[in-house]
Parts: C-alpha cells; structure tokens; sequence
C-alpha cells in the first residue's frame, strides 16, 4: 500500500508521519485490500477546530473518503481512522449480503428448474 501525506501549512514531523501510517495500516486489518492512502493535514489558526485531516482510500471498488476538525492533531486522525473504518466495515457488510442474495437467487432458480449463468 502506499501512504501519501500531504502537510498544508503544518511541519510533517517523523512522530506524525509514524503515527499517521500505524493508524492506516490497522485499516488493512478489515480484510479490503488498500490501494493507496492520500492524507491531506491542514493547520489554519482562524479556526476553532485549527486541525482537519482529510484522508481518501483508494480501494478496490468504490474509493472512501473521510474527514475530520478537531483542536488537537493526533485527535483528529484517530477520528478519522475511526469514520475509515466504519465505512470499511458497511462496505465488506454490503459486499457479504450482496453475495449471499445471489447465491440464494441461485437455489430457487434451480429449485425450480431454471438455470441462471
């Protein structure tokens, strides 16, 4: 999988960029195969919540994305992580029942004599 994270107006430190890339690869825990990962960290002192990370999963079927404002930096990623992989979860929950439907349209259709490609 490859990581791309992009600081905008914030100083990318090694602590952040380690942190930022455990927190990613736990997603691949879920079973999905991740692509690639594009992390975008913004810093703006206007507002009340100066951290938003933005992070886009490239996946392989339909892309995730998510995002997140929150006053500290590290509470901002473990939020986002946290909406990743709830999308994750409902993506591989909607993919399984998907599945299962075709297989049990598959029985009835040769239970009752007709063949489906």
């Amino acid at each position: 999988m490859q990581i791309h994270i992009t600081p905008r107006n914030i100083t990318l430190t090694g602590a952040i960029h380690e942190f930022v890339a455990e927190k990613i690869s736990h997603l691949e825990g879920h079973g999905e195969t991740i692509l690639a990962a594009h992390i975008v960290l913004l810093h703006n002192h206007d507002r009340k919540k100066p951290y938003i990370v933005k992070v886009h999963l490239a996946l392989s079927g339909p892309d995730i994305h998510a995002e997140d404002a929150e006053a500290d930096l590290y509470v901002a990623i473990d939020k986002v992580i946290d909406k990743l992989s709830r999308q994750i979860s409902k993506l591989k929950t909607k993919k399984k029942e998907h599945d299962k439907h075709r297989i049990q349209q598959k029985r009835e259709a040769e239970k009752r004599g007709y063949k489906r490609p």
